[in-house]
């Protein structure tokens, strides 16, 4: 489980306006939510959803095979 240390910014209406977070928890957050992956993982992971949905099971390799 992620901790998020935060410290919130209001206007003056007490309105929350922005969040700001430690550097090092903003990299856990987008490489828990993927934000980190290039351009080919995206592709490679929506194929292999693809696939999945498929049913293609010739796509994917045995788990004693790797």
């Amino acid at each position: 489980m992620i901790t998020i240390h935060k410290k919130l910014v209001v206007d003056k209406h007490g309105k929350p306006m922005e969040v700001i977070i430690p550097w090092d928890e903003y990299e856990e957050l987008e490489e828990l939510l993927g934000l980190d992956l290039d351009k080919r993982a995206i592709s490679e992971l929506n194929q292999a959803q693809n696939d999945r949905t498929k049913g293609k099971k010739e796509a994917y390799l045995d788990l004693d095979s790797i």
